[in-house]
């Protein structure tokens, strides 16, 4: 059976410049949209996050506002009780290296967003080399929305940043600006991965965008999510 890591943050704020703590987590219709996804043509979903902790999900996210309506909140909320996984997860740091060089036992690799990883897959030395091998491995590795930040640890040997010269979207400076955030942040996702050296293709705010590069699959905001799992499902054969 076809096996696919879902890598989640744990963290449940998200610091602002000025020190304040947003509350935050992963983004509920990111995982649960994919998570469907996958598991209707068989495969099997397995959640990471760091240090095994359970992922907390970010309460904005269940609500009509933010999923077009309560009937698309309510299916998302429903899809979180059936993704049991969510209650169980590995650690990333005991996440095995295989002979071929990527995760052992996993077939592919999921990132959603949320603002969480900005907090701390930002910095996460374990989700970095994990993100590297996938990435050297060939195997699909998808990545949603806040979720390329996570890329921002990912280093090579020679110290470059894994996605230099890689073309690759996420939750742009515009989107942020329209959440109303953008300036109390630390620092905006689209200038760090641009720093990075990474070809940022952004495209209209809040429209399904995705970019495929290599095995590389990246989805710009929410309603990417599930066409990134599409793109996943057929790189799966």
């Amino acid at each position: 059976m076809t096996q696919i890591l879902f890598v989640l943050t744990g963290a449940r704020h998200w610091t602002l410049a000025d020190g304040t703590q947003h509350p935050t987590g992963f983004w509920a219709d990111e995982a649960v949209t994919p998570y469907e996804a996958f598991t209707a043509v068989g495969h099997e979903v397995v959640v990471a996050t760091p240090g095994g902790v359970v992922p907390a999900v970010d309460e904005a996210s269940l609500s009509a506002d933010a999923n077009g309506g309560q009937d698309n909140a309510d299916r998302v909320a429903a899809g979180l009780e059936s993704f049991t996984a969510l209650g169980h997860p590995l650690s990333i740091e005991d996440v095995r290296i295989d002979s071929a060089g990527g995760p052992a036992g996993f077939d592919a690799v999921f990132y959603p967003g949320g603002h969480g990883p900005m907090e701390d897959l930002a910095t996460d030395s374990d989700s970095g080399t994990l993100l590297v091998r996938t990435l050297a491995s060939g195997r699909p590795l998808g990545v949603v929305c806040h979720g390329p930040a996570a890329l921002l640890a990912a280093h090579t040997q020679e110290g470059a940043n894994a996605v230099h010269g890689y073309r690759l979207t996420g939750f742009t400076n515009a989107e942020e600006r329209m959440t109303g955030l953008a300036d109390k942040a630390k620092w905006l996702l689209q200038d760090r991965l641009v720093e990075a050296g990474a070809h940022f293709d952004a495209g209209e705010p809040w429209a399904p965008h995705v970019v495929v590069d290599h095995n590389l699959v990246t989805g710009q905001n929410p309603a990417s999510a599930g066409p990134v799992a599409a793109e996943l499902i057929k790189m799966l054969g």
